[in-house]
C-alpha cells in the first residue's frame, strides 16, 4: 500500500485541533474517500452537554445534523468548503449506507475489552470511532435485510449494540460534541484509497462472541 503525503498523515492523527484542522479532515473524507458528510450542530457554549437544536431533550447534543439536514449530504468540496469557512467549528457528520461506510456500536467499556478478544483471535478490524460513551467499528455497506437476516440467525444480540446503516449518521474525529472529543481508536492506515472496512456479518460475529466468551457487561447505554 502507498504512503500517504505526510501532511494527510498528520491530519489524520491529530487529537484535537482549530477550525483548519476540521476542514482538512472534512475534505479527506469527501474528496479522497468520497465519504458523504456535512456538519453537525454545535454545542452549546453555555453548557456543552446541551445541544443548539431545539429539542431539549436531545441525547447526543453536537453530534448530529439539523440544517442543512442528513439528505444535503455531500462529496463534493466546494460546498465542504462553504460550510467550513461558515461554521469553523462544526462537528464533521458521516453521512451512513449508500457507498459510505455503516457502522456496528456499543459501550466504551465493552468495546475496548471486545476489541481486546478480537486482536488475541487475530480478527482484522477496520478504523473505530471513539466518543465518550460508545465506540463505533465501520463496516462494509449493508442493506436493513441483511441486516434483519443476520440478527435474525442469532440466539442472542446484545441489547446495546447499535446499528448505523441506511440513512443513519456518526460524528467523526477530529469534532467536539457536547459529550466530548470524538478520535479514532484505531485510526486508518495510511493509503492512497478509502480505508479497508470489513464486513458487517464478521463484525457482529466477532463482536457477540467475544462478548459473550469474556462475560462482559453492555449495559443499555
Amino acid at each position: 500500500m502507498r504512503e500517504i503525503p505526510g501532511r494527510r498523515r498528520r491530519l489524520l492523527s491529530r487529537r484535537n485541533g482549530g477550525g483548519s484542522d476540521l476542514i482538512g479532515a472534512a475534505l479527506t473524507f469527501a474528496t479522497e474517500w468520497q465519504w458523504p458528510v456535512l456538519p453537525g450542530v454545535a454545542p452549546d457554549p453555555q453548557g456543552r452537554a446541551r445541544c443548539t437544536c431545539p429539542d431539549p431533550e436531545c441525547t447526543v447534543p453536537g453530534a448530529h445534523p439539523f440544517d442543512p439536514g442528513l439528505l444535503a449530504a455531500t462529496t463534493d468540496a466546494r460546498m465542504v468548503h462553504w460550510w467550513w469557512a461558515n461554521r469553523p467549528g462544526a462537528p464533521i457528520v458521516l453521512a451512513t449506507g449508500g457507498n459510505a461506510p455503516c457502522a456496528v456500536s456499543l459501550p466504551a467499556l465493552a468495546a475496548a475489552r471486545a476489541l481486546d478478544a478480537l486482536d488475541r483471535c487475530g480478527m482484522r478490524l477496520g478504523p473505530v470511532i471513539a466518543a465518550p460513551t460508545r465506540w463505533a467499528l465501520l463496516v462494509k455497506p449493508y442493506s436493513m435485510e441483511q441486516l434483519g437476516e443476520l440478527l435474525y440467525a442469532k440466539d442472542f444480540v446484545p441489547g446495546s449494540l447499535r446499528f448505523h446503516g441506511d440513512g443513519g449518521y456518526l460524528a467523526l474525529p477530529p469534532s467536539e460534541t457536547g459529550q466530548g472529543a470524538i478520535r479514532w481508536e484505531r485510526a486508518p492506515l495510511p493509503g492512497s484509497a478509502a480505508p479497508w472496512v470489513p464486513d458487517v456479518e464478521a463484525v457482529v460475529d466477532a463482536v457477540v462472541d467475544a462478548l459473550t466468551r469474556t462475560g462482559v457487561s453492555a449495559p443499555e447505554l
